[in-house]
């Protein structure tokens, strides 16, 4: 007995310190949630990483965020961005960390600032700068001096801005929470003692900043007191913190998943994202944030991996050019309406939760103030289910969940997707690529006097220190006029064994071939024959990489490039090993060392004009044109379809690798009841993975424009365009009301009146209105949107009423019922309105949404 209120005694004292620890900040947590100005809340966030578009585009993504039902931004620190090389920092354009966070407090909203530093993110070398590895005596994340100092220096700098602005929630700006190091508990573990050593070192250190907010660590099971551990992934229901006075997070929601060179496009059915998330919620969730809601794009050479695509997209519900993505981001919008409903009780209880069949739950939060909510789930993903919930019954569609905010209504269910879609085109613009001129990259140079040459194979990344992708290996081979392959004998055979990513063989200048690792395995063998000659020959290899390691332990001591064996075969004494002997090393291609990617650097090299018939297979080809601005404001991309592999410069800047390899993967049927993961729902096969690619309008003049391409294979530069893209229509669909079904639309929660009124609602992009109803029935209508037709039930007035309330609008809302079209079509049969309208461009302000 004595033990037992030893026992008490300490775990009161536990939560007594822990109070002190937070009385001081206005951010605060309990078991229940985040606790903000004195109240629990239920937070909703959506990743936006201000690298990955540019701060022109920064205001209106954070709108969108906002109207989308998001009260946070959550966005990651890139440290290799910020400091290029050691006390060098650069917070300027896209790396303004400080005026995203403005903006986004501006907005009215929170920040969740992940400082890391190591961020993995698919990004390159998981956020470490390069100069980070050359430390000496380093070992990234673990119990090593030379990196926690230089970890602590940078977090530092970074907590020190945000002081210094009065960011944190504590000073009366908007961050609310920050995290310190990222899903470390698979290396914690793989380093054992060293590893937990580390990672109790980082929460002190980070805790010792007092910022005034609480930090986070997430995937991180034993995160010491006071962070809060938290969970990422597709699902996270089962995720309990590790103390029972800490709130259950979930800091990545997977909205999708990234793709990779020669993989398929990944997408999440928006029925299966709300599912997971309306379960998290009604196990006692309390903060959920979107990975990503807005992905963007990897300009330059940021993409890691390595064989990450340029598009980061990631099916979030903005898409990469910034376009809203539908139903994804209104089916969410109103999940997240229908939870906060629901706050209240949500933060003041624990769920009673009753079993109402076999896959069938109901989960019922009542506070001591009279508030009730409940969420009533059907697990089975094959099967609808009729449940009786308070003496009424229930429709649950397969793999989904119902939320009733009065315990009796339901106002969301996360199957029923009621909410907008889109279909987006890519379309030409009037925007012609004029004076094409190229350029040959000169192998023949590649072992001049700036190489440097040494006996062996040295690994790549510790030759280019990251400053390019390419590294040319280059050797000599002395041949005897006797060799038999010369006078008819069998071929000559090379080998070279690879490290990664891709690799190029050039004999004398030609080409002999080439070839790529994957994303799964990026070592690899070549094996070609090729044709050396009597005398003196060179071999020059071009190894190149396709973006730094992000992951894993010790993905710092991981080796890239051509580290051998390079052996000869059909010698006349049979094989030679080439890797033991001299090997010159250059960085780089001889355009980028002079610049000719940019404006100031094109006239360093003699351009050529001529037919492209000639050059089109020509390999490691410069392309250069001018171009003029294209009308409008729509976003825009280049199609590099007609090309092979490189990188694109507009005016200087990189937009990034391009690669129009066709994606592999299992394109079949996808739906969303069962269990995600990134092979259910895969798209595009056959095709390149990338062919279009994102160009900031931002980077443009009104005309003259340059354009320069580099491909390593010598593709159809005439070929290439500038489209635009934009949404060629917008879709609805929603069923009239039946008992036990409504519809969460209205602006307040005041009456069942209110919610059995469901309503189409379309909307346009910001500076467009509807100008088109292409399609309109209230009945039995048919088909998906862009294939809607008529069904043997259909209200001759659907067209009229449609024109009616929407043409010229922004947005407009039509009621579901045979009220608003002058009568029943069929009296005995369940209707539905489908819409499908398109936007344009409108000359003057859109009036105020009508409703009818």
């Amino acid at each position: 007995m004595e033990a037992i209120s030893v026992s008490k005694w300490c775990l009161l004292c536990a939560f007594l310190f822990l109070g002190l620890q937070l009385v001081h900040s206005s951010v605060s947590y309990d078991r229940k949630a985040l606790i903000v100005n004195g109240q629990r809340r239920i937070l909703f966030s959506g990743s936006i990483h201000y690298p990955r578009s540019t701060p022109e585009m920064w205001e209106d993504l954070i709108q969108k965020a906002k109207d989308g039902g998001l009260d946070a931004i959550d966005t990651y620190v890139f440290w290799n961005v910020h400091e290029p090389s050691p006390g060098n920092y650069n917070f300027e354009g896209r790396y303004d960390l400080v005026r995203f966070v403005k903006m986004i407090q501006k907005a009215g909203l929170y920040v969740h600032l992940r400082i890391g530093p190591y961020i993995c993110a698919e990004w390159n070398f998981g956020g470490f700068p390069v100069w980070l590895k050359y430390v000496p005596g380093i070992s990234f994340r673990t119990d090593n001096e030379p990196f926690k100092m230089a970890m602590q220096n940078f977090t530092q700098k970074i907590v020190q801005m945000m002081k210094n602005e009065e960011l944190f929630e504590s000073q009366g700006g908007p961050i609310i929470i920050s995290q310190i190091e990222n899903e470390y508990e698979r290396e914690s573990k793989a380093f054992g003692a060293a590893g937990k050593a580390y990672m109790n070192w980082a929460a002190k250190m980070a805790v010792k900043m007092d910022t005034g907010v609480p930090w986070v660590m997430c995937k991180e099971a034993d995160a010491p007191d006071p962070v809060i551990n938290t969970c990422n992934g597709f699902y996270c229901d089962y995720f309990f913190p590790n103390k029972p006075y800490k709130p259950t997070m979930w800091t990545e929601a997977w909205s999708g998943w990234f793709t990779d060179f020669g993989g398929p496009i990944h997408q999440r059915p928006v029925e299966d994202l709300a599912f997971a998330v309306a379960r998290f919620v009604q196990k006692g969730g309390s903060f959920v944030n979107y990975y990503m809601y807005h992905g963007g794009t990897n300009f330059g050479r940021t993409a890691g991996g390595p064989f990450i695509t340029t598009s980061y997209d990631y099916d979030a519900p903005i898409d990469e050019y910034g376009l809203i993505r539908q139903p994804k981001y209104s089916h969410l919008k109103e999940l997240h309406k229908a939870v906060k409903l629901c706050e209240k009780a949500l933060v003041s209880a624990d769920p009673n939760v009753t079993s109402l069949g076999s896959y069938e739950k109901a989960y019922v939060f009542s506070s001591n103030t009279g508030d009730c909510a409940a969420f009533l789930s059907n697990y089975n993903f094959k099967s609808a289910a009729r449940v009786t919930f308070n003496n009424k019954q229930y429709e649950l569609p397969p793999w989904s969940i119902s939320i009733l905010p009065d315990c009796n209504n339901v106002v969301f269910n996360t199957a029923k997707v009621g909410a907008q879609m889109s279909r987006t085109q890519m379309l030409p613009t009037n925007a012609k690529l004029l004076s094409w001129e190229t350029f040959n990259e000169d192998v023949s140079s590649v072992d001049d006097n700036s190489a440097i040459t040494v006996p062996g194979l040295l690994e790549q990344l510790n030759v280019t220190r990251g400053s390019s992708d390419y590294l040319w290996y280059t050797t000599r081979v002395d041949v005897s006029s006797s060799e038999p392959f010369l006078h008819g004998g069998q071929s000559l055979t090379l080998t070279v064994e690879s490290r990664g990513d891709a690799l190029h063989v050039f004999v004398n200048g030609h080409l002999s071939g080439s070839m790529f690792g994957t994303r799964a395995n990026r070592r690899f063998t070549f094996t070609g024959n090729i044709d050396l000659q009597a005398g003196m020959n060179k071999i020059s290899l071009l190894s190149v990489a396709l973006g730094l390691p992000n992951n894993g332990p010790h993905f710092e001591t991981w080796n890239s490039g051509i580290l051998g064996p390079v052996v000869l075969h059909g010698l006349d004494k049979g094989k030679r090993d080439l890797s033991v002997q001299k090997w010159s090393y250059k960085v780089g291609l001889k355009g980028e060392a002079m610049n000719i990617l940019s404006p100031s650097g094109t006239t360093s090299v003699e351009w050529m004009k001529g037919s492209f018939a000639l050059q089109r297979q020509q390999p490691l080809m410069w392309y250069k044109a001018y171009f003029d601005e294209p009308e409008g404001n729509e976003p825009l991309a280049f199609d590099m379809s007609s090309m092979g592999k490189g990188e694109i410069w507009i005016n200087g800047q990189s937009i990034g690798r391009y690669w129009t390899t066709p994606a592999n993967g299992n394109c079949s049927l996808c739906s969303y009841p069962g269990t995600f993961r990134p092979t259910k729902c895969q798209f595009g096969c056959g095709q390149p993975t990338q062919q279009w690619y994102h160009v900031p309008r931002s980077w443009l003049k009104p005309s003259q424009n340059l354009l320069v391409v580099f491909d390593e294979f010598g593709g159809d530069a005439s070929r290439i365009s500038l489209v635009k893209r934009e949404v060629a229509s917008v879709c609805a669909e929603v069923s009239e009301f039946h008992p036990g079904i409504s519809n969460l639309h209205s602006e307040s929660f005041k009456s069942t009146k209110a919610l059995n009124k469901p309503k189409v609602h379309l909307r346009c992009e910001s500076g467009q209105s509807i100008s088109t109803i292409k399609f309109a029935s209230f009945g039995t209508p048919l088909g998906t949107c862009g294939n809607f037709h008529q069904g043997t039930c259909h209200a001759r007035t659907s067209y009229n009423v449609l024109k009616k309330m929407c043409i010229g609008q922004q947005s407009c809302s039509v009621t579901v019922s045979k009220m608003t079209f002058g009568a029943d079509p069929c009296p005995t049969t369940l209707k539905k309105l489908s819409v499908e309208a398109v936007c344009a461009p409108t000359a003057k302000k859109s009036q105020p949404v009508r409703t009818v």
